[in-house]
């Protein structure tokens, strides 16, 4: 399975949070499975951290390039074909992190890790 990560799987596989479903715990721990992270969740995690509004978990202190590594993980950029689905998807949902997510998971042909009901009003395939 092709799996991209949203924001708060990362922190929660990270933490080793118990909040984390035990699907996507099976489904990011089985190696045959290959884990995706967006650029665009680094860019939340970073701006949370930098306001003052999430501790970064230990593994995340050492380093992305260090945690990226050691979880096996690769970054999706975010692309122009990206942006623009985000952009033009009609609905209301007015995260611009979500839509992104929503829309690289479509385009990339991945299955969106997460628990967050929002992603069912883009018909974004998700497990959890």
């Amino acid at each position: 399975m092709k799996l991209l990560l949203d924001t708060h799987t990362v922190l929660w596989w990270l933490e080793a949070n118990p909040r984390l479903g035990p699907r996507a715990t099976k489904a990011i721990s089985d190696r045959g499975n290959q884990c995706w992270l967006s650029a665009v969740s680094v860019f939340e995690i970073e701006t949370k951290h930098r306001l003052g509004k999430l501790t970064l978990p230990v593994p995340l202190q050492l380093g992305w390039d260090a945690t990226l590594q050691a979880e096996s993980w690769e970054i999706l950029p975010v692309t122009l074909p990206h942006a623009r689905q985000a952009g033009r998807w009609p609905g209301s949902h007015g995260d611009p992190i979500d839509r992104l997510l929503a829309a690289q998971a479509e385009l990339e042909n991945l299955t969106l890790v997460t628990c967050d009901p929002a992603f069912a009003a883009f018909g974004s395939r998700t497990l959890w």
